[in-house]
């Protein structure tokens, strides 16, 4: 729901879809972490923290994250937290052979694994803020598997079901928390604007390789969203990105096939891509359900080169003239870096934030103006 806080938002707000990446002195942390005491450890965590809240304010955005930086990997961190999650599965992704991730039994834990983390960015911000979550969709997705998962989850259904109470769970207590926005994570939903992937199975992923069914899958993961988000008294958004890795996307498409499927959302506004190529194209915005506000990804956070503040605002601009610019949002395509490994630096994170921000105001101006 849009709150009395988000509600004051102007257009083109600016806000982090949350990851930032990792300084190596970060990354050093986390792998020293068995060789710390858990207090030293915490401690240095939370100041490492603090630089990375500190980070978005000076580059001026309206609504900060904590960086994602307490997380090694986005959603590994979540199943590791939970439970039930072990890395015993081979399988191959972009031509490197790794094991994976595979939901071999139930959640273990019985309380909120999140809150304390969203309670300390709520207390070292005056900013509105944001924390992240994955759907049901995306882990069922990836981590369950017939021949690991179906003794105690006979389908991937069953696997959701339990998941989404486990998520709901987990916005209530970032919502009790004061997190201003709980954004669910799903990825998985953008498969369904790959062509190549639909039709012929197409993907350097071999989880991936499977039988796809839009009119039935996105309903249910619309379903599952919308039991986690139940009540919820904050802002919701849904983010739909093609997946990061090593500065490429895992799928391809604009967003025509999935919006109007996402009409029965209980969400508020619909995070996407635009900046970076074969990711949406500002005329999907003619697409999206008029009740949906939108996060426009205008900052390309795949490639190291920098875009302009002119060039940022402009697909802004264009956006606007499609849609009235109150219901858009300003953010970068997607998380910096889900994994703490990814090749972003800090520098080039911060320099782009700079410029969305800068963008956003030179976008108000022009509309207002126009």
């Amino acid at each position: 729901m849009i709150t009395e806080r988000t509600g004051a938002l102007p257009a083109f707000f600016t806000h982090v879809i949350g990851s930032l990446p990792r300084p190596a002195a970060v990354i050093d942390l986390h792998r020293r972490r068995a060789d710390l005491p858990p207090d030293e450890f915490r401690t240095a965590l939370d100041d490492v923290v603090r630089f990375a809240i500190r980070l978005q304010e000076l580059a001026g955005l309206d609504v900060v994250s904590d960086g994602e930086w307490r997380r090694v990997q986005y959603t590994d961190e979540f199943l590791d937290r939970i439970g039930g999650f072990p890395k015993v599965r081979p399988y191959e992704h972009a031509g490197e052979k790794k094991f994976h991730r595979v939901c071999t039994s139930r959640p273990t834990a019985t309380k909120p694994v999140f809150a304390e983390d969203a309670k300390f960015l709520k207390a070292h911000t005056t900013r509105l803020t944001k924390f992240a979550l994955p759907s049901p969709f995306l882990i069922a997705i990836r981590y369950w598997h017939p021949d690991y998962s179906a003794k105690v989850y006979p389908t991937m259904q069953h696997l959701m079901a339990d998941l989404s109470d486990v998520l709901h769970r987990e916005a209530v207590a970032l919502a009790e928390a004061g997190i201003d926005i709980v954004q669910l994570d799903d990825p998985a939903l953008t498969y369904f604007c790959d062509r190549r992937l639909m039709e012929a199975g197409q993907t350097h992923d071999d989880r991936l390789r499977q039988k796809w069914d839009a009119d039935r899958q996105v309903p249910e993961a619309v379903g599952f969203i919308n039991r986690i988000v139940d009540g919820l008294p904050c802002e919701v958004h849904l983010h739909c990105c093609h997946s990061v890795y090593k500065r490429s996307s895992d799928v391809t498409g604009n967003y025509q096939p999935l919006l109007p499927r996402l009409a029965d959302a209980n969400v508020d506004r619909i995070n996407l891509e635009f900046a970076y190529k074969g990711t949406g194209e500002v005329t999907d915005l003619t697409h999206l359900p008029a009740r949906f506000g939108v996060g426009m990804g205008v900052v390309d956070v795949r490639s190291e080169s920098l875009q302009s503040v002119e060039q940022i605002a402009a697909i802004a601009v264009a956006g606007a003239k499609l849609i009235d610019p109150k219901r858009i949002a300003l953010n970068p395509d997607c998380g910096f870096a889900p994994d703490m490994g990814e090749p972003p630096t800090i520098d080039e994170a911060y320099t782009k934030l700079c410029r969305l921000t800068a963008a956003a105001a030179m976008a108000r101006q022009q509309v207002s103006a126009a």
